[in-house]
């Protein structure tokens, strides 16, 4: 099982996902369930939890989610 931090809900913005494309988009739990990336969804935590163990047990594709990560500033030298 996945291991993630717990929240409240989880926003899957298609439009932030940075691996959206065809073959990212067409193997997604979003696109299964709804039909094409919608421009934003929130699944709670429940949710995410029931939607993990059908896809670690092959019935669904995972979350293909894949955002920016914001955090502490970087500076070459």
């Amino acid at each position: 099982m996945h291991d993630h931090p717990t929240t409240d809900s989880v926003v899957v913005d298609c439009d932030r996902c940075l691996v959206r494309s065809p073959g990212a988009c067409g193997d997604c739990i979003v696109t299964v369930l709804l039909g094409a990336p919608p421009v934003g969804i929130e699944i709670d935590a429940q949710e995410m939890a029931a939607l993990e163990v059908l896809a670690d047990a092959g019935c669904v594709p995972p979350l293909r989610l894949v955002t920016p990560i914001t955090g502490p500033e970087t500076q070459a030298v």
